[in-house]
């Protein structure tokens, strides 16, 4: 039997890119396109623009910034375009993504003379704004800020050449699609520029997005054989409610010198495995939407740097961050979304490595189960329980209680701006 040989996708050598991009990549390390990459560069380089669907940590994020940036390289700015006008807008739904793609940015685009800006709430006001009135060649953020600093007239997108928004599923998801579609009615008209979408899902929602805002995009599908990363290792164990600290703890006395995210659904919940966690002599960080933007920027940098082997987080830290080498994801609690189970898994296991996906399946998360399954096409190998889980645990501090009300699922904040009404 003779069997069908993978295909090879193309080098960014033969693409046609500007030269100072194929000097970016080399420096990035970067030879042979991805599957995404290949698919949808091509289209894009030519002008067309694109809807895409792959997977979390497909090379996405290249794709886009490749196409958008060879754009800008090789077609000029209109001669009447002032300072304050960006040529390129791209929108993510998170601050942690927007910062991701501005750093993947700034490798590609260090052998040109491209002026990037980076805009998002939560920190840095006065200073994001003083750099953008100085003039950006491409905009990179979230809506809140970006429209915050569009109304105020500190820039204004008439000369924009290149759109992008990425995670467009998540984008809706977080209710953004108003403030979407409040700067893409300010852009120039789709046939004067190009488009780019990207997402996990082409649900109906995105997928009417994408047609109303663009030039009959193409659509360019990334199948997978799995939802999840074929190197990820997954298993789970059905534990009752007050069996899970011990279970966690029991789980890291098997972890040896690992790198680990552990996502819960609830802030409240999140601060008491940390606060557990650290009581029984395992370092570790805590990030959700309500820690100050600099903080979080602070720990995940530690975490990212190995200063810090295990980070507790909320789906605040499930999309858009590269954080190489994490060995172990657990789910404390499973998520209530099936794609959410995904981009959280998917922490690990990145750029062909492999990983530990772990989920801890309560009283009160289990009706969740089904649903994933269902998503990922398989059943998640189930395991016994260890018979010698920890019996001595130590009791974190007391911690009072704060103000708010912690029962539901956090989501990222989303940017604080004057309420004004819009057209």
């Amino acid at each position: 039997m003779v069997k069908e040989a993978l295909p090879i996708e193309p080098e960014f050598s033969e693409l046609g890119l500007a030269e100072p991009l194929l000097q970016g990549i080399s420096q990035a390390g970067f030879r042979r396109c991805t599957p995404i990459q290949a698919k949808t560069l091509p289209l894009a380089l030519a002008g067309r623009d694109v809807a895409g669907q792959a997977q979390t940590g497909t090379g996405k994020t290249a794709a886009f910034l490749l196409a958008t940036l060879h754009r800008l390289l090789t077609i000029p700015s209109p001669p009447d375009r002032q300072l304050n006008q960006p040529r390129a807008l791209i929108l993510a739904p998170t601050r942690e993504l927007a910062i991701q793609i501005h750093k993947d940015a700034q490798i590609l685009t260090q052998f040109t003379e491209l002026n990037l800006g980076l805009v998002y709430g939560g920190t840095g006001y006065d200073q994001q704004r003083q750099e953008l009135g100085q003039g950006v060649d491409v905009l990179i953020g979230t809506p809140g800020r970006i429209i915050d600093y569009y109304q105020q007239k500190i820039f204004d997108l008439r000369r924009i050449q290149v759109v992008v928004l990425d995670e467009a599923d998540r984008m809706l998801d977080l209710g953004f699609i108003k403030d979407v579609r409040f700067l893409m009615r300010r852009l120039p008209p789709a046939e004067q520029r190009l488009s780019l979408l990207f997402s996990a899902t082409l649900s109906y929602r995105v997928v009417e997005l994408a047609y109303e805002h663009m030039n009959n995009p193409a659509t360019v599908i990334i199948e997978q054989i799995t939802r999840a990363a074929t190197g990820i290792r997954q298993r789970l164990y059905h534990v009752a409610n007050d069996e899970k600290i011990p279970a966690l703890l029991g789980i890291f006395r098997e972890i040896k010198d690992g790198r680990v995210m552990v996502f819960i659904n609830t802030k409240r919940d999140g601060e008491r495995v940390h606060d557990y966690l650290n009581a029984n002599g395992i370092h570790a960080a805590w990030i959700s939407g309500d820690v100050p933007q600099k903080k979080r920027q602070q720990l995940l940098k530690e975490f990212h740097d190995g200063q810090i082997a295990v980070l507790v987080a909320t789906d605040v830290a499930a999309r858009g961050l590269h954080i190489p080498d994490v060995t172990h994801v657990i789910n404390f609690d499973l998520p209530q979304d099936a794609e959410d189970y995904v981009h959280r898994i998917g922490r690990t296991a990145r750029a062909g490595a492999t990983g530990d996906a772990i989920s801890l399946c309560c009283e009160r998360y289990c009706y969740a189960l089904p649903e994933i399954e269902q998503y990922l096409g398989s059943k998640i190998p189930v395991e016994s329980l260890p018979a010698d889980l920890p019996t001595e645990i130590n009791r974190p501090a007391y911690r009072p209680a704060k103000p708010r009300d912690d029962r539901r699922p956090s989501t990222p904040n989303r940017s604080r701006r004057p309420q004004q009404r819009r057209n």
